[in-house]
């Protein structure tokens, strides 16, 4: 099976906010922050990036569509098996950046995370992309060894140790 992007339409959209943001909270929780900072970095993330509830300017957010090679092997064509948000973070240098990429968790393990991450990539290439950027936490080995494979080089490491 390979997969496609497809835009989100606006209904699936307002779901994927709520669940979106509501994975993120939580990641930043167990990154150790508490949950009032956590809620306020996804408040501050979401007007910036969705001003008045919508995508803004050069944010794009798909659904992951299988188009698989035999349909007796996977679901069926045109079946969404993931999401992908990538856009702008720094115009002046052309840096793009995933900021959410995911796959149904029964998709998990079939390649379908490394071609979506290529087709992220020439879809930021094919806007004006000089560069891919992406933040994956530390508790997240799978994502990491993915992106290690695919030449993503650490940029910045925080550390911290419980006391």
């Amino acid at each position: 099976m390979t997969v496609s992007l497809k835009p989100m339409d606006p209904a699936t959209f307002e779901q994927w906010k709520v669940v979106n943001r509501a994975e993120y909270v939580e990641s930043r929780m167990k990154a150790g922050e508490s949950r009032e900072a956590a809620q306020d970095n996804a408040n501050r993330s979401f007007e910036r990036y969705f001003p008045n509830g919508v995508p803004g300017p050069d944010q794009v957010v798909f659904d992951v569509v299988d188009t698989p090679d035999d349909a007796a092997d996977g679901p069926s064509e045109g079946e969404v098996v993931g999401v992908l948000w990538i856009g702008v973070s720094d115009a002046a240098n052309r840096a793009w950046y995933v900021y959410d990429i995911e796959m149904h968790e029964s998709q998990r393990g079939r390649g379908l995370g490394r071609q979506t991450m290529l087709l992220a990539e020439a879809e930021a290439r094919a806007r004006g992309a000089q560069s891919l950027g992406l933040n994956v936490f530390g508790f997240n080995t799978v994502a990491r060894h993915l992106y290690e494979s695919l030449g993503y080089e650490p940029t910045a490491i925080q550390m911290k140790k419980p006391l």
